[in-house]
């Protein structure tokens, strides 16, 4: 699982520096005078706003300002540290070392592999964004991604389907994800405190996933149906032609889904498709056994 999880985290970031790509470059002309009048007052409001929202009031604006500044933003150097990349880095960190202690503390007799998994779904891109998307932060995020609307729109109007968690089966938007991280990072610098920082986090990540809500990733249920049924599980990835991806088990086909914007969410689509109808079909067969 957490070889899945890079796996997921290393496509996501290329594909969004992919359609980072698209962004037109007349955008960059930025009137200069109008952000330097702006600037403080930018800086003012989102320390008041964060504090009212979080419990914690910046000692350092600039830290906020660079926590909600994409690399996009940035006029001409993408590598420089003024973006949120490096917050992003060392808050990553924290929220995984956070979880890790939290579940080992709450879940005594919980093995380390369940461990992993709990701890990677608290803190991965979907659970992230819904976070940024329920403290409303991408509205303070400095970009140039023209995209980014319509995919916190689309975001917005899936995870009403998935009150907790979709297990991969949604598009959440890295770059909310990614201010979570970075604002993280940002209050455990400016704090100097681990403990003020994991108070923050604590309430931050509610409601918080669960080995009871926790689902098993359609992938990984579908790889272990396969194994335990003893068939053969074939994939085939049209992805970059059609912008699909489709299962067969011993050459019938068991599932197939479409979805152009990103082809690890089709794959998991797909996957959550076959996993269900194999599962009828041997409840079908396990129903005609005992009639039998």
């Amino acid at each position: 699982m957490e070889d899945l999880r890079l796996e997921n985290h290393e496509e996501e970031a290329a594909e969004d520096k992919s359609r980072d790509n698209l962004v037109d470059k007349a955008n960059e002309n930025h009137r200069e005078e109008d952000e330097t009048g702006d600037k403080q007052s930018w800086d003012d409001n989102l320390v008041d706003k964060i504090k009212d929202m979080i419990g914690y009031e910046f000692r350092n604006p600039n830290l906020l300002q660079q926590a909600f500044t994409h690399y996009s933003y940035l006029d001409q150097d993408k590598t420089s540290t003024t973006s949120y990349e490096r917050l992003e880095y060392i808050g990553d960190s924290i929220l995984s070392f956070f979880m890790a202690e939290e579940h080992f503390r709450l879940y005594p007799d919980l093995p380390p592999g369940q461990l992993t998994k709990l701890r990677a779904a608290n803190v991965d891109t979907e659970k992230l964004a819904r976070v940024a998307f329920k403290y409303k932060l991408h509205t303070f995020l400095r970009h140039k991604k023209p995209l980014l609307a319509g995919q916190i729109k689309e975001f917005e109007e899936a995870i009403v389907n998935y009150p907790i968690h979709s297990s991969g089966l949604l598009n959440a938007p890295k770059a909310l994800a990614d201010i979570v991280e970075s604002l993280v990072g940002a209050i455990y610098i400016d704090s100097n405190s681990m403990e003020t920082t994991c108070k923050i986090i604590k309430n931050l990540l509610q409601p918080m996933i669960t080995p009871s809500t926790l689902h098993t990733h359609p992938v990984t249920l579908l790889y272990e149906i396969c194994q335990k049924n003893k068939v053969k599980l074939e994939s085939r990835d049209l992805w970059k032609e059609t912008g699909e991806v489709e299962f067969m088990v011993d050459g019938e086909f068991v599932g197939r889904a479409k979805y152009r914007a990103k082809r690890v969410v089709a794959n998991n689509r797909a996957a959550y498709e076959a996993c269900h109808k194999i599962i009828r079909k041997l409840k079908l067969e396990n129903t005609k056994d005992n009639n039998n």
